[in-house]
């Protein structure tokens, strides 16, 4: 029903955009209140008993509903005659409220096929009222039921959890955008967003929080689960005793699914630290049970920690924080460092440090806001107090995150940028079957390079011994080589270990072109190849390409008209086959010192 839009002209006004949208709010409230009412009905239609009628049930139903929008509920039916508080929110009720007005708000903003985008402004307000208004008239039903709602609660945090799922489906609809920020926020921020770097890190950073917020929950869930396993039998009969018919049974156990992410939060709380309070005069930590409780009978408390100091069983619990404090630094390693990456692309140790401690504030941020509402009161008395308390849980996950994860991204960063690292070996794409390494990276390769640079230098024997071959020899055949078999092994070895020992991390520019071709100085190789022809630089300028690291354009310089007059021509050869530039006196010339 909320994908299919009101019946209206094709070319719609402002008026009837902003109509539309307060329609699908309305709509969206609807369907989520009417969802819980016909399960509430249907659970009062099976009850043996009912202690109401009809109008009853469906007063629940509202004031259910309104409580999984984060409202305090109160209980006035209760043995002292005073109004008992409601105010553990069961966190899986509240997807779906928060999912219909996430999808009314990113329809409404969503233009149609050939028309102009609505105003995100307007749009947002429209759904927001249109959901509202349901929810004022729902709290208005619930007054004389078994639960009513406490009026303050609906501005917050009922109207903020609206206003915030409505936001979030304007800001889909736009395309999830990570800036600009709009015209009233402060300056600052809005330069800052401006830039693509700034933009880069604080993404990485919220999802790097995200990431920790999960394994926290996902961690704390595990913990739930194993001590639910070590107590299954007082769960079991915890169940069965509340309730003796299917369908009280099948109420019982819907409760429990619905406060399972509650329980989870539980669980992660416990495990960083602060824990979570059994009342006003209990708290357990992984340090132990302190106090008398006050817990009521339902399964999930079966998870509870006996009472006493605590057992290294309950000390594992600290793994979760630990492995969560790790998550946020590999998720930003994932773009600070990546193991596939150049390194011109690293982030500097500021920035890796920064991001991660931003993370880490993110997830303390996350976890507080989701603690404080995995409990509440649920009494006057002893259980006035009941769960986790936020503004501990908070600077809890932070400490762990920040203090554990900034030094794990930092080591892990220099340990893929250590001299001989394995995950740097692809920064310079392989040529011809031989892998080209990395410029100053491993002794092996500059080593290599070392030798080949010293067989470029035009003052070595065998350099000098081919240049003195004499120029009745066919240009074509190549120079013998000055020493092959096992006799030269002794030499190459000498050599070897006479460049190993005056070794300096030097990034030598390969001359592969000039060894291999035999380059002598007459402007032609040995080969006949014309050594200042096209050729001759493309094949100079692949070698210098191939030896940068990928610094160098994939296209060779534009050499002007001017500068290229200046290169030495074809000039003619004389009878002996030099060129009249060596027989002037260039290098080439007779008698001349190489």
């Amino acid at each position: 029903m909320t994908e299919r839009s009101p019946i209206l002209p094709p070319e719609r006004t402002r008026t009837l955009i902003l109509a539309s949208a307060l329609l699908r709010g309305a709509v969206a409230a609807g369907l989520g209140l009417g969802s819980l009412a016909v399960l509430v009905t249907v659970l009062w239609i099976s009850s043996p008993y009912p202690d109401s009628g009809p109008g009853g049930a469906l007063r629940t139903a509202a004031g259910i509903w309104l409580l999984a929008h984060g409202a305090e509920l109160l209980r006035p039916d209760t043995l002292s005659g005073v109004p008992a508080p409601v105010g553990v929110v069961p966190l899986l009720l509240v997807a779906g409220p928060v999912w219909l007005a996430h999808r009314a708000a990113r329809d409404a903003a969503e233009p149609d096929e050939g028309g102009r985008r609505p105003s995100q402004a307007g749009v947002f307000c429209a759904v927001i009222a249109g959901y509202l208004l349901v929810v004022a008239g729902a709290a208005a039903y619930a007054r004389g039921g078994p639960l009513r709602v406490v009026p303050e609660t609906l501005a917050f945090p009922v109207a903020l959890v609206v206003a915030g799922a409505a936001a979030a489906g304007v800001w889909t609809a736009a395309g999830r955008p990570f800036g600009p920020l709009p015209s009233w926020a402060p300056l600052v921020l809005q330069e800052a967003m401006a830039r693509t770097l700034f933009r880069d890190r604080a993404a990485t950073a919220c999802r790097a929080a995200a990431t920790g917020a999960a394994v926290l929950l996902g961690g704390g869930a595990l913990v739930v689960a194993v001590a639910l396993g070590r107590n299954a039998a007082a769960a079991q009969e915890s169940f069965l005793v509340l309730s003796g018919d299917w369908s009280g049974r099948t109420a019982v156990l819907l409760l429990a699914v619905a406060l399972v992410p509650n329980a989870a939060l539980w669980g992660a709380a416990y495990g960083l630290g602060p824990g979570f309070a059994l009342g006003t005069g209990a708290t357990a930590t992984p340090l132990g049970l302190s106090g008398t409780p006050a817990v009521p009978d339902f399964p999930l408390l079966a998870a509870v920690p006996a009472p006493g100091p605590a057992t290294p069983l309950n000390w594992a619990a600290c793994a979760v924080p630990l492995v969560a404090a790790l998550a946020v630094a590999w998720c930003v390693l994932r773009r600070a460092a990546p193991a596939d990456g150049p390194r011109a692309r690293v982030w500097s140790p500021r920035e890796t440090a920064l991001t991660t401690g931003f993370a880490a504030l993110g997830c303390g941020a996350l976890m507080a806001l989701l603690t404080s509402a995995a409990g509440g009161p649920l009494g006057t008395g002893a259980l006035g107090a009941f769960g986790p308390v936020g503004w501990l849980a908070g600077p809890a996950a932070l400490a762990w995150t920040a203090i554990i994860g900034v030094p794990a991204a930092l080591l892990v960063r220099v340990w893929r940028l250590r001299e001989p690292g394995w995950a740097w070996r692809r920064d310079v794409p392989e040529d011809d079957g031989k892998r080209t390494e990395d410029a100053g990276r491993k002794e092996e390769a500059g080593k290599k390079k070392g030798r080949r640079g010293k067989k470029a230098d035009p003052v070595e024997p065998k350099r000098t011994a081919a240049s003195a071959t004499p120029a009745s020899a066919p240009a074509a055949t190549p120079p013998a080589p000055a020493a092959s078999g096992p006799a030269a092994a002794p030499e190459e070895d000498a050599m070897d270990d006479e460049d190993d020992a005056g070794f300096e991390p030097y990034d030598f520019l390969p001359t592969d072109p000039w060894h291999e071709h035999g380059k002598d100085w007459h402007g032609k190789d040995l080969h006949g190849n014309d050594w200042h022809g096209k050729d001759g630089r493309e094949a100079r300028w692949a070698s210098l390409k191939q030896g940068s690291g990928g610094l160098m354009a994939d296209f060779p310089a534009h050499i002007p008209a001017a500068l290229r007059s200046d290169e030495p021509s074809a000039a003619p050869a004389d009878t002996d086959g030099r060129s009249t530039r060596g027989a002037q006196g260039g290098p080439g010339a007779p008698g001349a010192t190489p």
